[in-house]
């Protein structure tokens, strides 16, 4: 077994039976613009090395279960993590039984993950600029504890996410406190930084035990997949579970 990690785990302060992860793009045996580890079926990758890649992230990881996938379609609707015969259309899902594997699949899109203060319940939750914008996170803290910690996963960073000015104004008629999230750039374009709005969006709902957040998928072309930047592309997995 190769000693090199194809993982990045999560620097958050969570109780011991708390286990998190971001898979990588390196590890698996998809190849071309898929290369390498991409666990997601549903961006033209080879169906067969896709499910290789899962039983490569299940081996790696010691996961406990099949994570459960879920159908992601940059919404707010949020389910409970329970193995289904199709996976349901939602953009979190969370679960407060051992052994059940939330996971979340991102390419420039920010995953967060959710854990009580006490280790009780966790989740995960995929957001793009719509979904932060439809509440998918506020949606997922009112199903968790009240005390929380939230770890922001790999994203787009703030210097390579250029949006129009009409996602600019849909945030700040929401409220203006995401102002500071958005940079003036040329001819109206805005740099959006996907970590503050989160940030603000935590904030305004009470969490404050906000950790990570300072990655870039763009640039960081080594590590992680970026639809922004290739189009057609694989996507890293976002895991949590309890012991």
């Amino acid at each position: 077994m190769s000693k090199i990690k194809h993982w990045i785990t999560p620097d958050w302060p969570v109780p011991d039976n708390i286990n998190a992860v971001t898979t990588l793009r390196t590890g698996g045996v998809s190849a071309e613009a898929f290369s390498s580890l991409n666990p997601a079926s549903h961006v033209g990758d080879n169906p067969e090395r896709v499910v290789q890649n899962r039983a490569v992230i299940k081996t790696m990881l010691a996961l406990p279960a099949e994570p459960v996938w879920l159908e992601q379609i940059h919404g707010n609707h949020v389910v409970e993590a329970i193995k289904t015969a199709h996976p349901p259309q939602a953009d979190a899902s969370y679960t407060d039984e051992a052994c059940v594997v939330c996971a979340v699949m991102t390419a420039d899109c920010l995953p967060l993950l959710v854990c009580a203060s006490d280790g009780s319940k966790v989740a995960a939750i995929h957001a793009g600029w719509r979904g932060l914008l439809a509440g998918i996170v506020s949606n997922t803290l009112a199903v968790m504890p009240k005390n929380v910690l939230v770890w922001l996963g790999p994203a787009i960073g703030p210097d390579c996410f250029e949006v129009g000015a009409e996602v600019r104004s849909a945030f700040l008629n929401k409220s203006i406190a995401y102002s500071k999230a958005f940079r003036s750039q040329r001819e109206g374009r805005w740099l959006a930084d996907i970590y503050e709005i989160a940030r603000i969006e935590l904030a305004t709902l009470g969490v404050y035990k906000v950790y990570g957040g300072n990655f870039c998928t763009v640039t960081e072309h080594l590590r992680f997949y970026s639809y922004r930047r290739d189009k057609d592309t694989g996507r890293m997995a976002t895991l949590i579970w309890r012991s």
